[in-house]
């Protein structure tokens, strides 16, 4: 029995269990079971070796009695994969998830088999007029002083360190041993044990701090003296052990070392550019580009905000629905739950997580879906190129092989949630290209503490 003909052999019933939800109740009757076992069963036989017959002429008792499980799993197979052919052969239906079969009764290769599907569909729903949406935004104007900023962050981030005789002051490097009374437990990492005791260690007087409470601690401190101070580690330090932990540190410095700036010509060297002026015109563009980036951004959620609003409540897909707000709470849980007390308060405050979760989970969906109907009506669509532009770009940014990163992804689901991300952010440029743009006076862009790298 060909796939196509034990589609159309299995009995199905519809019924709308919940809205955007459907359940389909297959029936394979017995005649088609068996068919079907007599197929697999062959197949099998002739791909294994079974002492005492040749390829293919094993009984078919025996081949059960050694490969039944094969037999049924590839069954199942054979059997969910037609009934899924069936349901999506209804080109109405906008499938987005499914969920796993559910079976009213095991597998038997003589008796009929039933079992039932869920599928969520899109929600109906009119976006309205999308074209033309009227927003205001500052214009772009960049600040002079946050360019020079940028270039006196780089002339202090290539400068060297040179040895200083005065009081240590804020952003200066001290050479530095340390003990604690933390008691360190037998199987302490070697990251826990120099946190806590170091000979001969470097300490930045800058942020993020190595230990909580240096900076204020040892500002003033001057070669060859011991220092004494109270750590109190924040309840999500990256140290379990450390988290939300008081520590008396005794710090003998060593070596007090400051930058020095580099000069113009030695900072043009080592950006490898003619000059600072042409420095300075490298993180002009960049700049702006950042702000016209960010200025984008702005326009496409105030147009999203505006689309939103005329489109009315619509229910969403429970079953996709219910999966989101789950990522969501595991979102959560990974970002506060550091410790064991920190998971017995996510525990007693579940339920508030789960509300806002639900509520996070909703909002995005509705995005999801709005967009997804404007990339349907502008036939705005995905290429396979985005898709292995993005993996290789994240691949790099996180470390891994591009293969390794892709595997990870398609095991994990992650292949769709990215397809959407890119859908999305392809409707965004639609529709900030379509955008009636007034633009507000000019505000300058203010410097940042932690700029990107020149391009």
């Amino acid at each position: 029995m060909a796939k196509n003909d034990l589609s159309s052999a299995l009995l199905m019933n519809t019924e709308e269990v919940a809205p955007c939800q459907k359940k389909f109740d297959f029936t394979a009757e017995k005649n088609t079971i068996e068919e079907e076992a007599k197929k697999v069963i062959r197949e099998i036989s002739g791909m294994v070796v079974i002492p005492g017959f040749r390829k293919g002429k094993a009984p078919r008792q025996m081949v059960m009695k050694r490969y039944g499980k094969d037999v049924i799993d590839e069954m199942k197979r054979r059997i969910y994969s037609a009934a899924f052919e069936k349901v999506t052969a209804d080109d109405s239906m906008d499938i987005v998830s499914y969920g796993v079969p559910a079976e009213e009764g095991e597998l038997k290769i003589d008796d009929a088999y039933k079992f039932s599907l869920k599928f969520d569909l899109a929600p109906e729903f009119e976006v309205g007029d999308y074209k033309g949406v009227k927003v205001k935004v500052d214009a772009v104007a960049l600040d002079p002083a946050a360019v020079a900023e940028r270039v006196d962050y780089y002339r202090n981030m290539y400068a060297a360190y040179a040895d200083i005789d005065t009081p240590a002051e804020k952003e200066d490097m001290l050479k530095v041993s340390y003990t604690s009374d933390f008691e360190l437990p037998e199987d302490a990492s070697p990251a826990l044990k120099r946190q806590v005791e170091a000979e001969d260690n470097w300490l930045w007087l800058s942020e993020p701090e190595m230990i909580p409470g240096a900076i204020k601690a040892l500002t003033g401190a001057e070669n060859g003296k011991e220092y004494s101070f109270t750590a109190s580690y924040p309840k999500d330090w990256r140290d379990a052990e450390l988290a939300g932990k008081k520590v008396n540190y005794t710090v003998n410095v060593l070596n007090v070392q400051r930058r020095k700036p580099l000069s113009d010509e030695e900072l043009a060297e080592k950006m490898q550019l003619e000059s600072v002026e042409k420095l300075t015109e490298t993180l002009t563009q960049g700049m702006t580009q950042e702000a016209e980036m960010k200025r984008r951004g702005e326009i496409a959620d105030k147009v999203y905000q505006a689309v939103s609003k005329k489109v009315e409540d619509f229910a969403l897909p429970p079953g996709i629905l219910e999966g989101e707000i789950e990522k969501e709470l595991r979102r959560v849980a990974q970002t506060s739950v550091k410790s064991e007390e920190d998971a017995e308060t996510f525990k007693k405050d579940l339920e508030k997580h789960r509300k806002e979760a639900e509520k996070n989970a909703a909002d995005k969906l509705r995005r999801m879906f709005i967009m997804r109907k404007i990339a349907k009506a502008e036939d705005i669509n995905v290429e396979q190129h985005e898709i292995d532009g993005q993996i290789k770009n994240m691949s790099k940014y996180y470390g891994y092989k591009e293969k390794e990163f892709r595997s990870m992804l398609e095991k994990s689901g992650g292949m769709e949630d990215m397809h959407l991300d890119i859908l999305a952010a392809k409707v965004s440029e639609f529709l900030v290209d379509n955008a009636e743009i007034a633009e507000k006076a000019a505000k300058k862009t203010a410097a940042k503490k932690a700029p990107a790298q020149a391009e």
